[in-house]
């Protein structure tokens, strides 16, 4: 990643204070993520995006499924680097490899979301909310799951914010980690 200067790295240290206060306030993981994030970095939209990330909470609707503030931290990323629209053209096939390039090539958006799962999996061990919670899930609503949770949704509302600071002309420059596609670097 890019060396950050002071000013990002204060955005980052507010959106995971942010995180960890909304925590506190009644927000569930997806919710503090986006909150957090989008209220301490500039994008274009609108401030109540965040209740997008309401259904993500506890895997997805409890199932246990995606973490939701992994998931929190893409839809936050994808507010500065997702695209606005498709490319343009007259000629489909000229669409589709234009569209392909953004994605794979230039600038290779996946590349730059590529890093929020692998970061995450080495950070917490793994992505999915049933697994990090593992050892509550006879006490769900206890105060160790909650600090536990707490603690996961803050240093990723952090990190959202670092990713969201990443030049956009160095996206391509970043490695995969694992893909369902056998990518090279």
């Amino acid at each position: 990643m890019a060396p950050m200067n002071d000013s990002q790295r204060s955005l980052c240290e507010q959106a995971t204070e942010r995180a960890r206060e909304n925590f506190s306030s009644g927000y569930n993981c997806g919710e503090c993520v986006v909150e957090a994030v989008l209220a301490t970095i500039e994008t274009d939209l609108p401030p109540h995006v965040w209740k997008l990330a309401t259904g993500f909470g506890g895997g997805i609707g409890l199932s246990g499924d995606t973490c939701g503030a992994l998931i929190g931290a893409v839809l936050a990323v994808g507010a500065v680097h997702g695209r606005s629209r498709l490319p343009g053209g007259d000629d489909r096939r000229d669409v589709l490899r234009k569209s392909k390039a953004q994605l794979y090539d230039d600038p290779g958006l996946y590349r730059l979301f590529n890093q929020i799962p692998t970061w995450f999996r080495q950070q917490f061990g793994h992505t999915l909310c049933r697994e990090l919670t593992a050892r509550w899930h006879d006490d769900w609503l206890c105060r160790d799951h909650a600090l536990h949770c707490r603690e996961i949704i803050a240093e990723t509302a952090g990190q959202a914010a670092t990713w969201m600071c990443f030049p956009p002309d160095r996206i391509g420059t970043l490695a995969y980690g694992d893909t369902v596609e056998r990518l090279d670097s």
